[in-house]
């Protein structure tokens, strides 16, 4: 961090809001609620948790700003990046040293491998004043490294001991959470007396109930998205030639994809819980597609813009059954296929599909066929994140309109652009919100560690709010719980949080998406604002605002 910009050496010096609740710093009241239970499989979870299950939801006041005893405490950043997550620790530092100055914190590099690891570095108050409101995750950097076997466990605790760590922030997306419960579980059912703590991210946006109202990094990663979907929207109003498919990150839920619809109003938005509920053909999107593109040509309008959510094809019912039939065909031939070249691949999925499958297959474009033969994870199986559904559904929608202009229904003209935005949005600075909202998990984190708590997560709540209304406490990482099938084996996870088609940010979408698609009716969000106006700097995401708006 030798050079900074003008515009971080403005972000380092901006003081992010707290909750009133933690103002005179870490030291809180604690309320506690009832005893609580599991969303599913409740006796199940109840059997794997035994010493953490049922924990109250704890919800804090000021306290009366004494603290007690020094703490060392270890920090991990676990899982994809996401805006925010330094100031995360720089709230968790300045937490833990106003419960006591002399307080240390301690980060694993490269994720929870460190932690089993033992690589680790002393956060000092230079290093963390380095990192206030900037994006990334380059402070201790972050890992995929799953924490589920005793022999991990015993490795965390005997790296903790060595530098006296009493207590562990984990920071991470419903995977790594569901780590955090699992280590938390084990030191406490053994007597060892280490706390875990963990915080809420995940751009996707996908960890997320009635306690934790987002995860941190989605009202950024939205933001710059939509910035870059308002500038093609103008571009394609401006070239009037173009129509724009544009994928969003987000695999397993489309809240990106909804969200930067909300915020940019584009012609197209497809969202895969809808597909899921309606059990759409690809055919079916595909000529819904089309049927835009030639109703907007019909009123000279051949140009647009499509979002296609990441996930989308795991979601349409005739793709998932075709990619499991290919996983367990090329898992089967595995010798004799890996001596194909990838041509010949293509033609013997083609030959050994059932045939409802053989006719989804032969309907896709070549590359995305070659891609599903040919890109296999080391479990043999498809790699549906590399998969180019913008490409695929511009090709085929393409496709359609020359069927429709030979039939003479369609009478446009029909040129592609392709995008995907995902790498651009995980490591932006901060918004204002995620600044604020980041920073207070990260003190609520200490707060929970005061108050003695063990396999909760950050909780802070009435973000629509400004932050002096803000909630804080925590919950029993246990309560977001069920169990799934997960390699042949029941695990318990957290559950994702999909987009509800009931839910008022979804019901706004499809009331106004009709409208979207016949005009050219694009908002242009502009880049993300730090400074000025309240009403400009300090908004939260449309889901956020229509979610608890009780329309």
């Amino acid at each position: 961090m030798a050079q900074i910009s003008p515009l971080q050496k403005a972000r380092a010096a901006y003081a992010p809001k707290l909750p009133p609740a933690l103002a005179k710093g870490a030291a809180v009241r604690v309320e506690e609620g009832a005893p609580t239970t599991a969303v599913a499989d409740v006796e199940k979870i109840r059997s794997i948790f035994q010493s953490t299950f049922g924990s109250p939801v704890v919800t804090f006041s000021a306290g009366d700003g004494k603290g007690g005893k020094a703490v060392n405490v270890g920090v991990i950043l676990s899982g994809g990046q996401a805006p925010g997550g330094h100031n995360v620790i720089a709230g968790l530092f300045d937490g833990i040293k106003s419960l006591n100055p002399a307080s240390r914190l301690f980060g694993f590099l490269k994720g929870p491998d460190g932690l089993v690891k033992g690589e680790v570095m002393e956060l000092t108050s230079d290093i963390i004043d380095a990192y206030r409101n900037t994006g990334g995750f380059d402070m201790i950097g972050s890992g995929r490294t799953k924490l589920e076997t005793d022999e991990q466990f015993e490795a965390a605790r005997a790296n903790c001991e060595k530098l006296n760590i009493s207590a562990l922030t984990i920071i991470g997306g419903d995977d790594s959470n569901t780590n955090a419960c699992m280590l938390a579980e084990y030191f406490k059912s053994h007597n060892i007396p280490i706390q875990v703590v963990g915080c809420p991210k995940t751009i996707d946006g996908d960890l997320k109930n009635e306690w934790i109202e987002a995860s941190f990094g989605f009202d950024t990663a939205c933001r710059v998205y939509s910035e870059l979907i308002g500038n093609i929207g103008r571009d394609a109003n401006s070239a009037k030639k173009y129509w724009h498919f544009i994928k969003l990150m987000g695999r397993s839920a489309s809240h990106i994809a909804l969200e930067c619809a909300l915020q940019t109003q584009p012609n197209v938005a497809i969202i895969s819980e809808e597909v899921a509920a309606k059990k759409m053909t690809l055919g079916a999107i595909v000529d819904q597609i089309a049927g835009v593109v030639a109703a907007r040509a019909k009123a000279g309008m051949n140009f647009g813009v499509a979002l296609i959510p990441e996930g989308l094809i795991e979601f349409v019912p005739e793709i998932k059954v075709l990619i499991a039939e290919l996983n367990d065909l090329l898992a089967a031939n595995a010798e004799a296929v890996n001596a194909m070249d990838k041509a010949a691949k293509v033609e013997f999925a083609l030959s050994k599909l059932s045939a409802e499958s053989r006719a989804v297959f032969a309907m896709l474009p070549n590359g995305i066929q070659m891609q599903l033969c040919n890109d296999r994870d080391p479990h043999g199986n498809v790699q549906v994140s590399l998969i180019e559904t913008e490409k695929m559904l511009a090709e085929m929608v393409g496709t359609r309109l020359k069927a429709m202009k030979a039939e003479g229904t369609y009478n446009g003209k029909f040129s592609t652009q392709v995008h995907f935005f995902g790498y651009e949005g995980r490591c932006a600075a901060p918004s204002n919100f995620d600044a604020d909202y980041c920073y207070s998990l990260g003190f609520n984190a200490a707060a929970l560690i005061g108050a003695g708590k063990t396999g909760y997560m950050s909780s802070v709540r009435n973000t629509v709010k400004p932050a002096s209304e803000w909630i804080a406490g925590g919950i029993p990482i246990t309560m977001m719980m069920n169990i799934e099938r997960r390699h042949g084996h029941d695990k318990p996870v957290i559950r994702k949080a999909l987009v509800e088609l009931d839910g008022a940010p979804f019901r706004y979408f499809a009331a106004h998406r009709e409208a979207w698609a016949q005009e050219t009716a694009y908002v242009y969000p502009g880049p993300i604002q730090y400074f000025g106006p309240s009403e400009v700097c300090d908004l939260v995401t449309k889901t956020l605002e229509l979610e608890k708006s009780g329309k």
